[in-house]
């Protein structure tokens, strides 16, 4: 992560995104996400049973586009061409075991993704950095710039935050994720999913999608049905980096009715 130089034009940070999340009580930091009261409610009410056009529509709002964008096109698909491995910067040994439950869920969950914890930051194209709360401005700074770090507090006030480069064909090379380690596990897993999610390329926030954690009046603290949706669809293979939406919606039927099966049966949902 202080590897970055976000204010060299060479790096060309795209995009960034939030959780904003509300703050719960904490709970011992311990605690899977399915042990947690606050999550385990949601999970029990959550919807599972959707239409093509209401996978289709949360997932062409989150992978194109952009809540918070510094350079570069966002009418393009962007994801990670090649295996994710993730590397968290932090001396609270309690979240790094939390991260890397999330990281080992998203891996069973997303079929054709290739995503891992890493022992060292040199081999990580995902970094974590695990901060607390008061210096969370701090190091935003640290990474974007002052004025940047100012621009970024004023329009999207985070909790935690995430960003990705990408190169000419749209392919994400690295992504950044920070994330505050003493709100609570709550808002810790909240935001952990969130943020390595949209690492991943769906970084587009919207409040019209009702089911999605990529709604800033949606906290999951877990990986729902409906997002699993959405990240098995941008990484399917026949859905590439770069593509646009006439090109994404050509194979998307196919795609769909695939990734339908898997996330049933991932799930175990009934027909």
């Amino acid at each position: 992560m202080s590897a970055l130089n976000p204010s060299s034009a060479a790096l060309r940070i795209a995009l960034l995104a939030l959780g904003a999340l509300t703050l719960l009580p904490d709970t011992a930091t311990t605690a899977a996400a399915g042990e947690l009261p606050a999550i385990s409610s949601r999970q029990r009410s959550e919807k599972k049973n959707f239409t093509d056009g209401e996978i289709v529509e949360g997932f062409l709002k989150t992978a194109f586009g952009a809540e918070y964008h510094l350079a570069g096109r966002v009418d393009r698909i962007r994801k990670f061409d090649g295996p994710v491995r993730v590397y968290a910067e932090s001396d609270r040994a309690d979240r790094k075991t939390q991260l890397a439950k999330v990281v080992a869920d998203i891996a069973h969950r997303v079929q054709h993704l290739d995503i891992a914890m890493i022992a060292t930051a040199e081999a990580a194209n995902v970094r974590v950095k695990l901060v607390r709360d008061r210096d969370l401005f701090r190091t935003i700074s640290s990474f974007y710039g002052a004025e940047k770090a100012r621009e970024i507090r004023t329009s999207l006030d985070p909790q935690c935050l995430s960003g990705f480069r990408k190169n000419d064909n749209f392919e994400i090379e690295h992504s950044d994720v920070i994330l505050t380690v003493d709100n609570g596990d709550f808002v810790f897993l909240d935001c952990a999913y969130e943020e390595l999610l949209q690492s991943l390329g769906p970084i587009n926030d919207t409040a019209s999608v009702p089911w999605t954690m990529f709604n800033d009046n949606v906290s999951m603290g877990y990986f729902d049905v409906y997002d699993q949706y959405i990240l098995n669809l941008l990484y399917d293979p026949r859905i590439k980096p770069g593509m646009t939406v006439a090109e994404v919606n050509a194979v998307l039927p196919a795609v769909l009715a695939d990734v339908r099966t898997w996330v049933r049966q991932v799930n175990d949902l009934k027909e």
